[in-house]
C-alpha cells in the first residue's frame, strides 16, 4: 500500500537569530502553501476591509482637496471711493502685505471694476449702457495664507488692517467664513469617527478571519506546546505569516482600488454632470499608499495576536 506523502517542514539551518528568523519565515510560508484556501479567505478579507478603509480615504482626501480649493475664497476686500495714486497703492500694499496671514493683495481699479461687471452680466451687457466706472469703488482684494482662514483668525486679521491709517470700508462675508469653517470641522469629526469606526472592523474582522487559520492547526499546536516549545517560537510562524497576508491584502485592495478609480474617471461622464479629471479628483498620493500597505502588515498581525492569546493561553493552562 502506498504511503500518503507528508509535507516536509523546514529545518532551522543554524542556532542564531538569522537562522531563526529563517526558519520563522520558511515555516510561515510553508504554512500559507498547506493551507491554501483558508489563507485565501484570509487574504480576500483583509482586501475587502482595506478596500472599504481605501474608498473612504479617497473620499474623504478628495473633500480635504476640495475644501482646500474653496477656503481660497476667504477674501478681504478694502473699497475706496476714489482712486488712489499709485504712490499710495504702494504704500498701503506694502502695510498689508506686513501683517501676519497675509498671501496676496491685488488692486483692483474702477475701470477693471466696471469690466469684471459687465463680464458677470455677458449677454446682457446692454443693462449697463451710459454707465461709467466712476460709479463703481476701487478696492483692494486680498487673500489670505492657509493657517490664517478660520474664523477667529481672519477676525483678528481685519482689526488689525483696520488699525492701518487711510483703509477704507472692509467686508469679508463674516457669516460664509463662519458657515465655512463649520463645514470643515463638522467633515473632519466625522471622517475621524468613521475611519476610527472602520479600523475596528477590519481588526475584528482579519481577527476572527485568522482563528479559521488557527483552529485547522490547533493539535499542531498542542503538540509544540508539549514538546517544550516557548510561547515566541510558536507565535512567531504565525505573526509573520498575518504580516504576509496583511501586504498582500494591501496590495490587493490598492490594486482594486486603482482599477476602480480609472474605470470611475473614464465612464463617469455617463451619469455625472461634471468632469472628474477638470475637477480635480486624484488618486491617493504615495504616502497614503504605503501607510496603507503598512496598515494591511499590521493588521495581519494583531489579527494573529488577537487569534492566538486565547489558543496560546489554553495550551499553557492544560
Amino acid at each position: 500500500m502506498q504511503k500518503k506523502p507528508v509535507a516536509k517542514r523546514p529545518a532551522m539551518a543554524s542556532t542564531g537569530a538569522g537562522g531563526r528568523f529563517s526558519y520563522f519565515v520558511k515555516r510561515a510560508v510553508a504554512n500559507m502553501r498547506q493551507n491554501t484556501f483558508v489563507n485565501a479567505v484570509t487574504v480576500g478579507t483583509i482586501t475587502l476591509a482595506l478596500l472599504i478603509v481605501a474608498l473612504f480615504l479617497l473620499v474623504f482626501v478628495n473633500l480635504e482637496s476640495a475644501a482646500e480649493s474653496w477656503s481660497e475664497k476667504v477674501q478681504i476686500t478694502v473699497y475706496f471711493d476714489r482712486e488712489l495714486a499709485p504712490q499710495e497703492q504702494g504704500d498701503l500694499k506694502n502695510k498689508i502685505m506686513g501683517l501676519g496671514g497675509t498671501a496676496r493683495v491685488a488692486w483692483v481699479g474702477k475701470d477693471e471694476a466696471l469690466k469684471r461687471f459687465k463680464g458677470r452680466l455677458r449677454g446682457q451687457e446692454t443693462l449697463l449702457e451710459g454707465i461709467r466706472a466712476d460709479i463703481l469703488p476701487a478696492s483692494f482684494e486680498i487673500t489670505l495664507k492657509k493657517n490664517s482662514r478660520s474664523s477667529e483668525a481672519v477676525e483678528a486679521y481685519v482689526t488689525r488692517l483696520r488699525a492701518i491709517p487711510g483703509m477704507g470700508e472692509i467686508q469679508y462675508g463674516e457669516e460664509w467664513v463662519r458657515r465655512f469653517n463649520t463645514f470643515l470641522t463638522f467633515m473632519r469629526v466625522v471622517g475621524a469617527l468613521l475611519g476610527a469606526f472602520l479600523v475596528l472592523a477590519v481588526v475584528f474582522i482579519v481577527s476572527n478571519t485568522i482563528r479559521l487559520t488557527i483552529y485547522a492547526r490547533r493539535d499542531e499546536l498542542e503538540v509544540m506546546s508539549l514538546v517544550g516549545a516557548t510561547r515566541m517560537f510558536i507565535k512567531m510562524p504565525f505573526l509573520l505569516e498575518g504580516l504576509l497576508q496583511g501586504i498582500a491584502g494591501g496590495l490587493m485592495s490598492l490594486l482594486l482600488l486603482f482599477v476602480t478609480y480609472e474605470l470611475f474617471l473614464h465612464n463617469s461622464g455617463n451619469f455625472l454632470t461634471f468632469n472628474p479629471v477638470t475637477a480635480g479628483l486624484a488618486f491617493l498620493p504615495p504616502e497614503y499608499c504605503v501607510a496603507l500597505l503598512l496598515s494591511g502588515g499590521m493588521l495581519g498581525i494583531v489579527g494573529s495576536l488577537t487569534a492566538l492569546r486565547r489558543f496560546i493561553g489554553d495550551l499553557t493552562n492544560c
